[in-house]
């Protein structure tokens, strides 16, 4: 298969397993956190840098300042053009199009099916899942606190959602920003894994229409 799937997810759902089930199974390279050391390498930037800048993302006017934007709209707050998390954005979106135009890869978060959307063989999947599924996986897998696993879910999708929103020009989650969505707790991971072969199989047999 000649694809790169690019993996959006909620919280909980079991996106990055999936992802990195998917990538094994076809026997292609695997990007999420590996991709936040590739953009840290070669822009110069602290690794913690990118791994917070998602974590800082909120919708309130304090993101905003955060993000270096003054009150006509323009991002010209601070020493530089850029804020520090825009240039994090720019390097991390490099090194997605880097990796995308080596080949077939899997690709988990960071905006990436915005950053590809006008590559070629590009296949987006955003997987979900029903709350009490996501929270029994945030206990048991991630070892959350059973009394705040519900805000942490809503708040990591919040955040999700706020930084894709703020550099993307679609909506996070939205039907049509996907090929396809998959609900993860009525299939299970592996079948989740198995789903989205079949897809790319049927998408490799379509005929273009002339």
């Amino acid at each position: 298969m000649k694809n790169i799937i690019t993996i959006s997810r909620q919280y909980g759902s079991g996106g990055r397993e999936i992802g990195a089930k998917l990538a094994e199974k076809l026997g292609i390279p695997f990007y999420d956190n590996k991709l936040i050391s590739l953009a840290a390498k070669e822009s110069g930037f602290a690794e913690s840098a990118f791994e917070n800048v998602e974590n800082k993302a909120t919708s309130s006017l304090l993101y905003s300042i955060a993000m270096g934007i003054n009150a006509y709209g323009n991002r010209d707050i601070g020493f530089t053009h850029l804020s520090l998390d825009d240039q994090i954005y720019l390097a991390q979106s490099d090194v997605i199009r880097k990796v995308a135009a080596e080949g077939p890869c899997v690709i988990v978060g960071r905006c990436a099916d915005y950053v590809l959307k006008d590559f070629k063989n590009v296949v987006h999947i955003f997987i979900w899942a029903d709350i009490n599924y996501r929270k029994d996986r945030a206990i048991n897998q991630y070892h959350l606190p059973a009394q705040k696993a519900d805000e942490e879910i809503i708040k990591a999708d919040k955040r999700r959602a706020n930084y894709y929103n703020y550099h993307a020009t679609g909506k996070w989650g939205k039907a049509e920003n996907y090929h396809l969505s998959i609900r993860s707790d009525f299939i299970g991971i592996d079948n989740s894994v198995d789903c989205i072969i079949r897809y790319l199989e049927f998408g490799e047999r379509r005929t273009p229409t002339k």
